[in-house]
């Protein structure tokens, strides 16, 4: 393999990374890598555990001098999330990711880079590798279907790991450790519909160029989000025209703030459809206006097609469906004032779309307080039954509690201080991590979170500094040999 990233040191930990992105990983599509780990940890003699949900284990024993020391778990999880600009042809069922490396820079080639959370899977690999480095015990977890409701991290046989201390490496800011989490949960809300046949000029509205971005680390960054912004264009539309909804679709995946979303609408007569698209243009520019301090290259297209026979929703179904998704919980609402505005509850749209038979809107409700978990759960509930919806609540995970005493936290804060001359931060984040599941299911679980700077996560614009990942091993493999010396 011809590998493009060159420079960085040790370099057989970007070799492995180039190495995962080659192979198919998006969630659901993990068995490839999860076999590339077996045989890799069997070539080289090491022990590994492997599951019916492709979960991998692999353990190694202490470097000399330190096969007394307590085993520390590392932790990241395989899957990534796919997503590719309008346009661009890659099928990531089959094809690995198309790497770019400019200025130092590592990205993909028109999708995500997944980075998230590839970096940790090369760092485990690099420790795993490495027979010079000083360290523990140590038993690399990595876990599949992250992205998707941590679904690996439920399904796994946690009794396989002996390890009391946790190195979660899923953290996106190079000198910041995460040490507490909001939980989550996927919710859909599903409404059958009847559609009937209708004639005349067809109006095509598609909202793009927005950011996006992590439902959960960005969502307090005023990102707009596609569907919300379409639902309040076709309700207006529908209130001042004599239209019909034919097609509503935003949005991939339920974590990931919708970037862009398209709709059409039906008119018997021409004028009408010219009276929509004026109306629609108006809008636009009001959005525009609106939003252009955070969403500077918002842009929305609208075209007229004539003669068209198509499959229309009935006025009632369409009108719950829009009334649904404008009024749904969207974006933060509640914070701690106490702890710099800190994001305690948000939700994000993350998929919406009116299917031939069904329409459906899929959200993800995140809170680090478990009782106003519960409350966002009562108030979907009460949407769905106010506009006609069923309603299904998947892929739940508990957050993780803040720890007053943390030896593993102090390790990191030692290290970063001696090898950098700076303060380690600490913070809470308002997103999903594996680190709840595991502190429920061992007792006594010392956990952190941790990792080198990526940027725009979950979206095509996914970057990660590569110095960053270089220095972030440097700090890794210290803090490795302080636990093998304690």
């Amino acid at each position: 393999m011809e590998y493009k990233i060159t420079g960085y040191k040790p370099e057989k930990l970007f070799h492995f990374f180039e190495d995962v992105c080659a192979i198919p990983r998006g969630s659901g599509n993990e068995k490839g890598i999860s076999d590339f780990l077996v045989k890799f940890a069997k070539d080289r003699g090491l022990w590994v555990y492997q599951d019916d949900s492709h979960n991998v284990i692999i353990k190694k024993g202490a470097s000399k001098g330190a096969e007394d020391k307590a085993p520390v778990m590392l932790q990241g999880h395989i899957d990534m999330v796919c997503d590719k600009r309008a346009g661009v042809d890659h099928d990531f069922e089959k094809e690995g990711i198309e790497l770019v490396v400019k200025d130092g820079v590592l990205s993909a080639n028109g999708t995500t880079l997944g980075a998230d959370n590839g970096v940790a899977v090369a760092l485990m690999m690099m420790v795993l590798d490495d027979e010079d480095i000083k360290h523990p015990p140590v038993e690399c977890v990595f876990t599949t279907e992250e992205e998707v409701g941590l679904n690996g991290a439920q399904a796994l046989d946690k009794s396989q790991i002996t390890a009391r201390t946790m190195i979660n490496m899923d953290s996106e800011e190079e000198g910041v450790a995460t040490i507490s989490c909001a939980g989550g949960l996927r919710v859909q809300l599903t409404r059958p519909v009847e559609r009937t046949a209708a004639e005349g000029t067809l109006v095509q509205i598609r909202i793009g160029g927005l950011l996006g971005g992590h439902s959960g680390t960005d969502i307090d960054k005023e990102r707009q989000n596609a569907n919300i912004l379409m639902a309040r264009m076709v309700g207006h539309l529908m209130k001042n025209t004599d239209g019909k909804l034919v097609t509503f679709a935003g949005g991939t995946k339920d974590n990931a703030i919708t970037r862009e979303c398209g709709a059409s609408l039906i008119y018997a007569e021409k004028a009408e459809a010219e009276k929509a698209e004026k109306l629609a243009c108006g809008l636009a520019e009001t959005f525009s206006e609106e939003i252009s301090s955070t969403e500077p290259d918002f842009g929305c297209e609208i075209s007229l097609e004539e003669g068209q026979s198509v499959s229309a929703l009935k006025d009632e179904d369409a009108r719950a469906f829009v009334s649904a998704i404008r009024l749904a919980p969207n974006g933060v609402y509640r914070r701690n004032i106490r702890m710099d505005g800190f994001v305690v509850v948000s939700s994000n749209m993350g998929v919406v779309r009116a299917d031939e038979k069904e329409l459906v809107i899929v959200v993800s409700p995140r809170s680090s307080v478990a009782s106003l978990q519960e409350d966002t759960k009562e108030r979907f509930a009460l949407l769905a039954d106010t506009f006609g919806f069923s309603i299904d609540y998947s892929g739940e995970y508990p957050g993780w509690d803040f720890k007053e005493d943390s030896r593993i936290r102090e390790v990191f804060q030692e290290s970063y201080r001696e090898l950098f001359g700076a303060e380690l931060k600490i913070e809470a984040l308002h997103a999903g991590l594996e680190c709840g599941l595991f502190s429920e299911a061992l007792p006594g679980l010392d956990a952190i979170a941790v990792g080198p700077t990526l940027y725009n996560v979950h979206t095509p614009d996914e970057n990660v500094p590569l110095d960053s990942f270089e220095r972030f091993y440097k700090l890794l493999k210290d803090v490795l040999a302080r636990l093998a010396a304690q």
